[in-house]
Parts: structure tokens; sequence; C-alpha cells
């Protein structure tokens, strides 16, 4: 696991915010379920690139178009994609680009990123807004964990044999950030789904 604190500097965070809006007006943010039970998801989201991470009572699985709108999913921005042509050491571009936004009260449990066929690639995640306590154990569930602090503009890379790991985010600390107008947490999470 690789950890870069204050990897996108203000206007850098503040150019990635500005792309995500024109994406989020084409594709709104939507309140997923968990599979088995239907209970909703305390965070709402919202997909770019070709394919997008989806869950509702039939699973969790990517698609094509969002589930809502049926149009496909807006293109991953330039200054997203810098930031994984500049730190992911992989030669493929990502396909899937999950847009996670977690109001004051929402949080993650921890789970593994495992729907991809392509485990080799990493995933890459960008933290914007309010700082998140981010937990990270192994690739066991229920095995020993720690707990870091993601800030705006932090960049953090599962990679190799932590490519697997589970990890979540426990809360978010409200009030840490100014880049949200409204405060709240916007996680990039980029991923490349299918082998090359």
């Amino acid at each position: 696991m690789r950890y870069l604190p204050e990897f996108l500097d203000r206007s850098a965070q503040e150019q990635v915010l500005r792309d995500l809006r024109e994406a989020v007006a084409q594709a709104p943010l939507f309140n997923p379920v968990m599979p088995r039970t239907g209970k909703p998801f305390s965070v709402r989201m919202t997909n770019l690139g070709p394919l997008g991470w989806f869950s509702d009572r039939a699973g969790y699985r990517y698609q094509a178009s969002h589930p809502a709108t049926g149009l496909p999913w807006p293109a991953i921005p330039d200054s997203i994609l810098a930031v994984w042509n500049g730190i992911s050491n992989y030669p493929h571009p990502p396909e899937a680009c999950l847009v996670n936004f977690y109001g004051s009260d929402a949080k993650m449990g921890l789970h593994q990123d495992r729907d991809e066929e392509d485990l080799e690639a990493p995933v890459v995640s960008i933290s914007l807004g309010d700082t998140a306590l981010f937990r990270v154990g192994g690739t066991v569930r229920g095995g020993k964990t720690q707990s870091l602090k993601l800030a705006s503009g932090d960049v953090l890379i599962l990679e190799g044999p932590t490519r697997l790991a589970f990890h979540g985010i426990d809360r978010v600390i409200n009030g840490t950030s100014t880049l949200l107008k409204d405060g709240g947490r916007i996680n990039l999470t980029l991923r490349r789904v299918r082998k090359p």
C-alpha cells in the first residue's frame, strides 16, 4: 500500500471538483442497496468511465450505463486520469471511476475490491473534502487492522499483496475541509476492470 499525503494541491482539487460537477450533472448520484437485504448504502454514488460499479438486489457488478438515466457513464476527466497516469505504475487506463459521496453520518464497512477480472492492476483512491478515518487490514476478514486519516488531496494506492486488503471508512470528521461548500467527503476510486 502506498499513501501519498497532499498529492493534489488546493488548485488541483478545485479542478477535479469542477470536472466532477459537470459529470454528475450527466450521471446523478444515486443510492445503491445491499444485494441480500436491500438495505441502502449510507453513501451516495455515481461512476465515470466505460464501466461503472453498481449494487442492487441482484448483486454487485459492473455495467456500462447509469441505473436511473440508462445513459452511458460520462468519461473520466483528464484531471483524474492524470493521477492514475502519474502513480499507478500500470500500462493500461482505468475503466471505472467510482464516485462515493459521504455525508456527515456516512461510512463504509470493511470490504475487498474483488469484482474486477484484472486483479494485477492497482486500486487508486483520491480523497476530497472532509477528512475520513480509513481502516485497512489484511486479505482475510477478521484480522488485525490499522487506521489512517485521509485528508483532502490525499491519494492511496492498493497494489501487490494489498490489492485485496479489507478496507473501509469508519467515519468522516466534519468541518476539516473547506473544499465542499456544504461539507462532506468525496472519494474517487479508479480501477481497471477487464484484463487487457
